[in-house]
This record gives structure tokens, sequence and C-alpha cells, in this order.
């Protein structure tokens, strides 16, 4: 881990956005420097397949400020952005993404918000340009739904874009779960929060690295962490099903002894089988979701694995060559 400090840590994970490199890594630049404060930018790849890698060795080597953390392989974007913020060593972290959606320009609210003594300043968006009105829908959705079934209070329209002091740094490092819902884990450690108002851009360049079945998992994901409701939905809904079931079958055998009826054939019977095969099956897949979470963590794997690090020992390095020559020169005058 780095042994310098300096005021703002950015952590940026990023995945095949080799021409977001530049751009982000210029206004950012330009932003950071009108704060007047040390900061640094940990980017972290995340097993990209493009030139990201090859683009951030090159800033790192010109600016000392860039750090690089790669990545054994694509590990998604909650664990990139646990391994930034595990080794960010700032003051105040601030996580934020590549491709230029999050302006760097809303820094400086984060920042003075954060002055005034809040300890989490997230963004929150206002507006969504360049999304469709199905996801922009399913989002407005999904944020109300966790907000309904969830005991923690999670901001609306609200993504990882936020600064963090380090008190909440540090307690979200103590987090290790394998399945991680980063902006649920954001919430749940607490401390005092405010909210900053802003208009989601478009992306600078490339496509989006989210399609619908990878949002539904993500929402699924958020769901299981921090909510037991479906478990609950499914124990009463089964008990809804078995009281309709005996219900029914005290009418059919009150009507066979009193009118002498059969009880119904083929189609009602089958129609009632694969009913209750359904409710079976799909209480089953929730149990499902939550046991594989279980084993997920059972096994203890490490969150992730670093390939490489680049840039974060220099100014270590700097430092104890520094400390050689001022040694060597005190030696010298005292020979002398």
């Amino acid at each position: 881990m780095p042994a310098e400090k300096c005021t703002f840590s950015l952590v940026v994970p990023v995945y095949n956005e080799g021409p977001n490199i530049g751009p982000f890594y210029e206004r950012v630049a330009r932003v950071m420097q009108g704060l007047g404060e040390p900061y640094e930018i940990i980017f972290v790849n995340d097993g990209s397949q493009d030139d990201t890698l090859d683009r951030l060795l090159s800033l790192a080597g010109k600016d000392p400020r860039v750090k690089v953390i790669d990545l054994s392989r694509n590990f998604g974007k909650e664990i990139a952005l646990t391994a930034g913020i595990d080794h960010a060593t700032g003051e105040a972290v601030i996580p934020i993404d590549a491709d230029l959606q999050d302006p760097p320009e809303l820094i400086p609210e984060l920042v003075a918000k954060w002055r005034e003594g809040y300890d989490v300043v997230y963004a929150t968006r206002r507006e969504r340009e360049g999304e469709s009105w199905l996801k922009r829908a399913t989002a407005h959705l999904f944020y109300r739904v966790v907000e309904k079934i969830t005991p923690i209070k999670i901001p609306r329209d609200t993504g990882d874009f936020r600064l963090m002091s380090r008190p909440v740094v540090e307690a979200l490092k103590r987090l290790r779960e394998r399945n991680r819902f980063m902006k649920g884990l954001f919430a749940w450690v607490g401390f005092k929060q405010t909210a900053v108002y802003y208009r989601r851009e478009r992306r600078h360049a490339g496509k989006t690295k989210w399609n619908y079945w990878k949002l539904w998992n993500f929402a699924l994901e958020g769901i299981t962490s921090f909510s037991y409701i479906p478990l609950q939905f499914a124990t009463y809904f089964g008990l809804t099903v078995a009281l309709f079931a005996f219900i029914y079958a005290l009418f059919i055998v009150v009507r066979t002894l009193l009118f002498g009826r059969d009880v119904p054939g083929y189609p009602s019977l089958i129609t009632v089988i694969l009913f209750l095969g359904g409710v079976q099956l799909f209480a089953i897949g929730i149990l499902g979701e939550y046991i594989g979470r279980i084993y997920s963590e059972v096994k203890q794997r490490p969150l992730y694995i670093v390939k490489g690090r680049y840039g974060f020992h220099r100014i270590r390095e700097a430092q104890r060559s520094e400390g050689h020559n001022r040694t060597a020169k005190k030696i010298g005058s005292l020979s002398g």
C-alpha cells in the first residue's frame, strides 16, 4: 500500500475505455489543479481488452499523481471500485467514471459541502441524457423498489459519483462481502450525508457496458444484498396459495356430499398442479439466490487479484533518495 498522503483521491474503475482516458484526464486535471490541494488519480484497469492499460501507463509516466492498478481479469465494476478505495490515501475519496457522464466540474461543489462538515456528498441526477426511455423508466422503478423494501435509505437516482471522508472510507474497507452493491454499502455505513444535484451527460465515446441482462442481475444483487423481503414474500405467497387450496378442497368435499357431484376432471386438475408447481419453483428460485450468495461468501476467496501496480512508490522512492543525499552531504561536511 502507498505511504504518501494527499487531500483528494479520485478512484476511476475502467473497462475498455481507451478513447475516454485522455479527455477524462484533461478535464479532471484542470478541475483538481484549480482546487490547489494535493491529489491522486487512481485508475483501476478491470481486465480491459483494448488499449486502455497502455494509455493509463503513458499518463502515469508523465504525471506522478496518476496511479494504475491492473487487475488480473475482469472482476466487475463493484470490485474494481473496491480495489481503488482500498488503495486510496486521500482525506477525501471521490469515485467517478471515465466516460464523462458524471462531469468532473461538479467536484468543487462536492468539496464545498465536505468542508461544511458532511462526510458523504453524493451526486443525484436530475436528468439523464443519451439514455432510452426504457432504461430511464427501469432505473426510476429500481431505485423506488429498493427504497421500499430495504431498511437502509439508499438515495434515489444516485450512482457511485460522490465524495467520502476518510472515516467513511475506513468503514467501507472493513466490509469485505463478496457480492457487493456499492450504492447500498455507501448508505449502510451511515455518517452525515447530503446531496448535490446535476444533469448527467452523454458518454464521451464508446458504448455502455451495461446491457439489460447485466442491469437485471445488478438489480437482484442490490435487492438480495440488503433485504429479506423476497424470502418473506415467498413464504406469505405460499401460505396464501395453501389457504386458498384448502378452502377450495373444502368446497369440493361439501359440494360432493350435498349434491353428489364428482371432483372436477383432468383440465382443472392439471391447471392446479401446474400452478402449484410454478409457485414452488418460484419460491425455490428466490431461496436459491440467497443460498448462492452464502456459497460465494463461505469460500472466502479474495475480492480481487492485482496483476500490477504502477506509480504508487515513486514519491516514496524519491523521498528515500533525497534522504540518502542529505545523509551523504552531512557525512561529507563532518569529514571535511
